[in-house]
């Protein structure tokens, strides 16, 4: 299968007919067609499948001779230990509510495409490649980013994973079970991590910083994810008087305009994108508002004082509607330093590349803090992402996939 056949058929799935954008949320049709997509490809290559028990994907290239290791296996003198570890790779298949057909998916099939070209030239592997499918990398449906890679590598509590609700209040846990996983099994993979030795994840790149078709990632800028609840009274939009209301909408509106002035006081970016409101009726007074902030920076400090800042100006607008305010912190990463020594490395077998950070969230980063990994990054002309628009030149994509393919030789093979 070419790159151009792999891409064409994962394209249309989960897509918008009217707005173009993708809809494929962890364990729903859609993203389930993925998975289907890419077990499919996984064995027309003749690669051991293999899902953990978070749901992560794992298809396995072995060095010729070698045994195929079961999933969750791990001998100290194994093939994949004698021979250093594992290189993995690829990235994930979900996606943002409305989002664009690159975010996740370009680092899947190029990662398939690199095997091939691999295999074509006759490449003989010492260490094993993998090529990975990250669950919930996006955070749509649980609310939490890197679901998949947190849970595998232990940046998240098994318990509270478990109790994470998605926008129909079904938890993790039942959706798991649904889909064949154990809930009572999710959670850190010792055997797993210690068969790989490092990480490559190639991946669009999401704004405007890259002028060449490949660059390297050198970092990825601290953020996170809060939760503010607005809890008022619900009542009647006609005959309920201004003075006897209790409206949470009031201070929510607050809240957006506070995020945007403390990110200019604080050099960050901070965003409210997604907001519920009960009952939502267009006659009706809310009784509740929920809304979350994303919020980053360069820095810890400021992404701090920004997310501060914006609680504080919050529960002052709402002292005056007699509005309750909570704020609940539902995910950070701090600044991520990738790997040095690899990032020289990549650097090298690719003669020279831009090396520059990232405002995104990768399960690179949360794999970061148990192997070296490093990230490659596709030029997007557009510089747009999560949206439609998102865009990569198929010259550029596979310009990615020759860049991905002399990294996993010179890793795989050095």
């Amino acid at each position: 299968m070419t790159f151009a056949s792999m891409w064409a058929d994962l394209l249309p799935i989960g897509r918008d007919a009217a707005t173009g954008g993708y809809h494929r949320f962890a364990w729903t049709p859609p993203e389930l067609e993925c998975r289907a997509w890419f077990l499919d490809e996984a064995r027309r290559r003749g690669m051991d499948v293999e899902r953990d028990a978070n749901g992560n994907l794992f298809a396995w290239w072995h060095p010729e001779g070698a045994a195929s290791q079961g999933a969750g296996s791990q001998d100290p003198g194994s093939q994949d230990a004698a021979s250093g570890g594992a290189v993995l790779t690829g990235s994930h298949l979900d996606s943002v509510p409305g989002g664009g057909a690159f975010d996740g998916p370009l680092g899947v099939v190029s990662a398939f495409a690199a095997v091939d070209a691999m295999r074509e030239r006759g490449v003989r592997l010492r260490r094993p490649i993998v090529v990975g499918a990250f669950a919930e990398e996006e955070g749509a449906r649980f609310g939490v980013a890197c679901l998949g890679s947190r849970l595998l590598t232990g940046a998240i509590d098994p318990a509270r994973a478990r109790a994470l609700t998605d926008g129909d209040g079904r938890t993790f846990a039942e959706v798991a079970a649904e889909n064949g996983l154990d809930p009572d099994a999710v959670g850190p993979d010792e055997g797993l991590l210690g068969r790989i030795g490092c990480h490559v994840e190639l991946h669009v790149e999401q704004g405007r910083a890259l002028a060449e078709p490949v660059g390297v990632a050198s970092s990825i800028i601290p953020h996170g994810r809060w939760r503010f609840g607005f809890t008022g009274a619900g009542d009647h939009a006609g005959t309920t008087r201004l003075a006897d209301r209790r409206d949470p909408m009031l201070p929510f509106a607050g809240m957006v305009l506070a995020a945007r002035e403390a990110a200019e006081r604080n050099g960050t970016v901070a965003t409210v994108g997604k907001v519920r409101v009960v009952p939502g009726g267009v006659n009706a007074i809310a009784s509740s508002v929920t809304a979350w902030l994303d919020a980053r920076g360069p820095e810890d400090d400021a992404v701090r004082r920004t997310v501060a800042e914006v609680g504080e100006a919050a529960r002052t607008a709402a002292r005056p509607h007699r509005v309750a305010v909570d704020v609940a912190e539902e995910s950070y990463t701090e600044v991520v330093d990738f790997n040095l020594a690899l990032r020289d490395r990549i650097g090298a077998i690719l003669g020279g590349v831009p090396v520059l950070p990232t405002g995104a969230g990768h399960d690179a980063g949360v794999l970061a803090s148990r192997m070296p990994a490093a990230m490659l990054f596709v030029r997007n002309p557009t510089g747009i992402s999560h949206a439609p628009a998102e865009h990569a030149d198929t010259a550029d994509c596979l310009a990615g996939v020759e860049a991905l393919t002399a990294v996993l030789t010179g890793l795989a093979c050095g």
